[in-house]
């Protein structure tokens, strides 16, 4: 497994990392212990960083997490951890707090469920409006002077945000939705990252298995399954943009990869700066994403792939309305 470092301040994480949330309920019932043997061939096959939220199922994914590295050499793996999000009774969500008070409370409650001592990249889930992003950062930082937290990262803010982040503390990395679907990265947010030495942590890099190349238009969501609210699977989309996949299909058959493989290289392809998180929920769909790191991405293979899927090309926020309102930047 090769190494990518987060920015010029934050820690050398494998190349690809595993996302959990889809392990927590996210996209309809997850299998238990199938969950933890992935965290497991993850770990085996050289995967150091796991990426989860305290909200994720009230607190589910941290608890199953805890179980599956129990054990672990807690030096061999890095853990990034999202706070902030409020949650309803039913998992409804209920807005964000991410005052300096809040953050604290919220660590506790991770380091416990989790069972460590510290966390490697902590980070609020979505911008406050009511605080500050100072007052955030700088109560993290009291965190990481305590020893209960080793770096610090952001999630979903724009650029501005960004740098009135790093002029409290250096921030290890930015993470946000990037794939071939997911481009609005890269007019201001990227080339900030850039500038000021920050990483990214890429996540809905198969847009929610929307360009996996395992999604019908016919495909029916589970209970509890997030994509049944997603415009980009809505009737009418859906169609438009697996017509987008079965494009890249040809580019991927050429290649000799598959489509999923091809997703996932185009984005660690973006630089040595961008690190990959794929939402595995089972052995077998790791096990088909992380020879994406052995797919070389020729000059020419790019720019077939950027005219499969050329920017923009989508159709359909990548969220519901309520949640892009909340984003520092589009799609």
């Amino acid at each position: 497994m090769r190494t990518r470092t987060l920015g010029s301040t934050g820690p050398a994480v494998s190349a690809i990392g595993l996302g959990a949330m889809g392990m927590s309920g996210a996209y309809g019932a997850a299998d238990r212990t199938e969950s933890i043997a992935t965290v497991h061939a993850a770990l085996e096959a050289g995967v150091t960083l796991i990426d989860t939220g305290d909200f994720y199922a009230a607190g589910h994914n941290e608890l199953l997490l805890a179980e599956a590295l129990r054990g672990r050499d807690r030096d061999s793996y890095q853990l990034s951890v999202k706070f902030g999000m409020l949650l309803r009774p039913g998992g409804r969500p209920g807005g964000q707090d991410c005052r300096p008070e809040a953050v604290r409370n919220f660590l506790a409650h991770s380091l416990t469920r989790l069972g460590t001592d510290h966390i490697d990249i902590y980070r609020p889930a979505r911008l406050d409006p009511a605080v500050p992003i100072e007052e955030t950062v700088g109560a993290i930082k009291e965190m990481v002077d305590a020893g209960h937290v080793r770096h610090i990262g952001l999630s979903e803010v724009d650029a501005a945000t960004i740098r009135r982040a790093h002029a409290v503390h250096p921030i290890a990395d930015l993470q946000i939705e990037y794939s071939l679907i997911s481009r609005a990265v890269e007019a201001d947010v990227l080339p900030t990252l850039r500038e000021l030495g920050i990483g990214l942590t890429a996540y809905g890099v198969l847009g929610r298995g929307l360009i996996s190349g395992h999604w019908s238009a016919d495909r029916a969501t589970a209970p509890g399954d997030v994509r049944g609210s997603s415009p980009r699977f809505t009737a009418g989309n859906v169609e438009h943009n697996l017509a987008l996949v079965e494009a890249l299909r040809r580019v991927a058959g050429e290649k000799g990869c598959t489509v999923a493989q091809l997703a996932i290289a185009w984005v660690a392809a973006r630089g040595e700066d961008v690190v990959p998180l794929v939402g595995a929920r089972t052995r077998e769909r790791l096990a088909e994403a992380l020879p994406a790191l052995d797919v070389d991405l020729t000059a020419d293979d790019l720019a077939r792939i950027e005219e499969a899927v050329p920017a923009g090309s989508a159709r359909g926020d990548r969220y519901p309305p309520a949640f892009m309102a909340a984003l520092g930047v589009g799609n």
